[in-house]
């Protein structure tokens, strides 16, 4: 069974999906793949995953790092959980570059190149948002492309990382 949960982010409504023990989805509501991988008749429940989840938001949308990851089970291909995985080891406030992620999953797997395309195929399809900083990938010289929330999001929360790991200003 495929339970649902809605959360009011200060840049939009936000949709979790979760299998009970672990979260499945986070989506803005609107965003380009909503919902992708959810199956129909989903059913709207309060569980401890969607606190848990809710709680790391809340951390996140008042400028700090939460430090903590509520269980996650993202559905996807092998490369495609790869390049999740990989997404996750960017730290808060930092970007990397698709290249970047192609040439860290080639040097893993033991290769001499990998596909900035096919990295951003994967980052575009990431079904968990935020948590799995897909928003922290960016082109070629740190300019912003593609995200699946919207540029104006992708930015706004690259702002709020930065403006935290920043410091406050006196």
């Amino acid at each position: 069974m495929r339970y649902t949960w809605r959360y009011q982010s200060p840049l939009g409504g936000m949709t979790m999906a979760g299998d009970g023990e672990a979260l499945t989805g986070l989506w803005f509501d609107g965003q380009k793949y909503f919902g992708l991988g959810l199956e129909p008749g989903a059913v709207e429940r309060d569980l401890p995953v969607f606190r848990e989840a809710a709680r790391w938001l809340e951390l996140y949308f008042s400028g700090r790092d939460p430090g903590f990851t509520p269980p996650l089970r993202p559905e996807g291909s092998p490369f495609r959980l790869a390049v999740w995985e990989a997404l996750g080891r960017i730290p808060f406030g930092g970007t990397a570059a698709y290249g970047d992620v192609a040439r860290e999953l080639a040097r893993v797997a033991g290769r001499n190149g990998g596909s900035a395309r096919a990295v951003g195929g994967a980052v575009g399809r990431n079904p968990i948002s935020l948590i799995i900083p897909c928003h922290r990938v960016v082109g070629r010289g740190g300019r912003l492309t593609g995200y699946a929330g919207g540029l104006d999001r992708k930015a706004a929360l690259l702002d709020l990382e930065r403006r935290a790991r920043a410091g406050p200003s006196i």
